[in-house]
């Protein structure tokens, strides 16, 4: 396999590759900030240490998981989840582009993702399948009902075939638009929010302990200031915060946070 985000030989679909591969090396590099809440936390670890006894299971008769679904808000940790996942388990993460799997010929998009889930079967991987839910939303729709079941069906029978060194991971912000066949065949199930006070104030620390700031109250301000955002949210205001304070070659302050607030204006449910 071609390292260094190496683009996979799979099935191109408008001209442009469906995969690309990220090294474990690059996975370490993009959860250098992760946040789990404490159940996320359990679930995840518990999940890696699993496949790591594969043997001892094995001889319980007692099945691996191999299959996670997370749902939840955008910017909440799920794609930074699957990246976290197969760096732990020392794979190479496989992030396939759902817009260039499906088709305008539904029969086309069925055999993409055949494809995709038989290149897994050989090549150890973190197979990661974001907006899940465009390929495998409900088959009670009323748009292209009998050609979209097609499509369920075909990802139903993958996921029934799916064994072997591989993990497959699947993100969706819709959950109740997934087929209730498809929710049944994953053995772990991950939900995220927005954060909470905890959250951000971890997420922060990350952020800005390391970058010069004014000590006083910028923590506590940021943690009431950014409530309702994501953590996609928080880190692209603490980074143009951050370019405020290195423009006027000043340690970070509130006022920078601030501004950066007011000018990046977050979609918040606050």
């Amino acid at each position: 396999m071609n390292k260094n985000n190496a683009k996979l030989r799979l099935p191109r679909s408008k001209g442009t590759d469906m995969a690309r591969c990220y090294t474990t090396k690059e996975c370490e590099k993009k959860v250098k900030r992760i946040v789990l809440t404490p159940t996320n936390r359990q679930i995840v670890d518990e999940f890696i240490t699993i496949i790591g006894m594969k043997e001892r299971f094995e001889s319980h008769d007692v099945p691996i998981p191999n299959k996670v679904v997370m749902f939840g808000p955008p910017g909440t940790g799920k794609t930074l989840t699957a990246f976290y996942i197969a760096k732990q388990l020392d794979l190479p993460l496989i992030l396939v582009r759902l817009d260039a799997i499906i088709h305008s010929h539904l029969g086309e998009t069925g055999s993409n993702i055949r494809k995709i889930f038989d290149y897994a079967q050989l090549t150890p991987c973190v197979l990661f399948l974001d907006e899940f839910d465009a390929i495998g939303r409900t088959r009670d729709s009323n748009d292209e009902v009998k050609e979209m079941a097609r499509v369920v069906n075909t990802l139903l029978q993958c996921l029934d075939e799916f064994e072997g060194n591989s993990v497959f991971i699947a993100a969706t912000n819709l959950e109740e638009e997934l087929d209730q066949a498809i929710w049944r065949r994953f053995d772990t199930k991950l939900t995220y929010s927005m954060p909470d006070d905890a959250g951000r104030s971890e997420f922060i620390h990350m952020l800005i302990n390391n970058f010069e700031h004014e000590k006083s109250s910028l923590h506590k301000t940021a943690i009431s200031l950014l409530a309702g955002c994501s953590f996609a949210d928080i880190e692209q205001i603490v980074l143009k915060a951050k370019r405020k304070a290195i423009i006027e070659n000043v340690p970070l302050c509130q006022m920078h946070i601030e501004e950066a607030y007011l000018e990046y204006k977050p979609r918040t449910n606050g």
